[in-house]
């Protein structure tokens, strides 16, 4: 029930010792705002993790040619390997029904592109129309070429938005005609990527016509599958664990290369990448989590000691409460309300002034693998239940001993 001589009494305390009050409520205030800062630190760890791999499809394995480092079959190492059609054919042919995605390229990587009186060198990638979803880009106007544009040798492009504003200044650029390495190709989309302007910087064209019309014949640059998804990520993990091994030593062993050789066929295989980087991220959470409770440990320490300092000083006045009937309930009621409002106003100014400085400085902050910190409200929730509980905490022990103390004695006190 409120009282209103119960609040007197607090603020009257308060008053007395100002600048104890201050330097207590300050020991809490620093803990929550530590607690709440590596709290949201920790969430734009997680979410420039997550923007990561959102740049990709989840799950992407990707295999690219390198140099042997190993003599095999009486070939010498410091071979350059070179993949071919036949290759990405036979490792769908074989893994297929594991494969949700499956895409080969080729490579030109200054390729110059003209309209009117507009050039420039971007990236030219020839590709499986399933490259679209491993690449996670969005076709934002026309579309992306498809199985019969492969079949067919067509001769389309659809260019990043980077390469449509640099060459057509605002204008719609679908079913215009650009000249790549001076071929001409019709322009059927423009795409936007996640990663941002380096991918958008780039022209997708049907793998079977950038190997012809450039002179490539039936060699690709790398292979690229996406999985099919599984309940269970450790499973998940496992199996293209164990397609990425399969399909290097598929290559291996049709490009005479021997099995131990580390360095002529180069795998990166994201979803054990995804896991590591998932791991440590939820140790670097979990210890934030450790040195900011340990942090509001300290504070609540310090109110318990003050509590107790209080209740040295206040001994008489309990034992004069104490002769005069107050029950031992009232006495750890008036310790308790003290230390739980010191603890709360303190708790409530470390927290919002953490929030503000999230809010204000989170945007600022730029980087790849730290994005837009935050505490959502469920965290923010528990810290101000973990607030409240610790004020009651720290001013129980105090209070139970308040009202241990026998009237005669409390009298006698100097």
């Amino acid at each position: 029930m409120f009282s209103i001589e119960r609040w007197q009494e607090i603020f009257e305390a308060i008053g007395k010792n100002k600048l104890r009050t201050f330097l207590t409520g300050i020991s809490v205030a620093s803990g929550i705002f530590i607690l709440v800062i590596l709290l949201g630190v920790g969430k734009g760890l997680q979410n420039g993790v997550e923007k990561q791999f959102e740049n990709d499809a989840v799950g992407i394995i990707e295999l690219w040619p390198g140099t042997t480092t190993v003599e095999y079959k009486g070939l010498n190492p410091g071979r350059d390997v070179q993949l071919h059609n036949n290759d990405f054919d036979m490792s769908v042919q074989k893994y297929d029904a594991q494969l949700d995605k499956k895409s080969a390229t080729i490579t030109s990587w200054n390729g110059q592109a003209v309209y009117g009186k507009e050039t420039g060198n971007y990236q030219l990638r020839g590709a499986y129309p399933d490259h679209q979803y491993i690449e996670n880009v969005s076709v934002i106007s026309g579309r992306y070429f498809n199985s019969n544009d492969v079949d067919h040798y067509e001769k389309v492009a659809v260019i990043g938005q980077k390469v449509s504003s640099d060459l057509f200044k605002g204008k719609d650029p679908v079913g215009e005609e650009i000249m790549l390495n001076s071929i001409p190709f019709k322009v059927i989309g423009v795409f936007t990527d996640p990663a941002g302007e380096r991918e958008e910087s780039r022209v997708y064209l049907p793998i079977s016509t950038t190997q012809r019309v450039f002179g490539y014949a039936d060699k690709i640059s790398n292979l690229s599958f996406v999985m099919k998804k599984t309940a269970d990520y450790d499973a998940a993990i496992a199996q293209s664990k164990a397609f990425s091994e399969g399909v290097e030593q598929l290559l291996k062993g049709k490009n005479s290369i021997a099995p131990n050789d580390k360095g002529a066929i180069n795998v990166h295989n994201s979803v054990e990448d995804s896991k590591k980087f998932y791991d440590i991220n939820l140790y670097i959470r979990l210890f934030f989590w450790w040195v900011g409770i340990m942090t509001i440990i300290a504070g609540v320490v310090g109110v318990s000691n003050i509590m107790l300092i209080i209740v040295k000083e206040r001994t008489k006045e309990i034992g004069i409460r104490k002769a005069l009937g107050a029950p031992p309930i009232a006495i750890i009621g008036m310790i308790l309300h003290e230390s739980i409002f010191i603890t709360t106003i303190s708790g409530f100014v470390g927290l919002l002034t953490s929030l503000l400085l999230l809010e204000i400085a989170g945007p600022m902050i730029t980087s790849d693998f730290f994005l837009n910190p935050q505490v959502d409200f469920n965290v923010a929730f528990t810290t101000l239940l973990l607030l409240i509980f610790s004020g009651a905490l720290a001013g129980f022990f105090p209070a139970y001993r308040a009202a241990k103390i026998k009237p005669i004695i409390a009298l006698r006190d100097e």
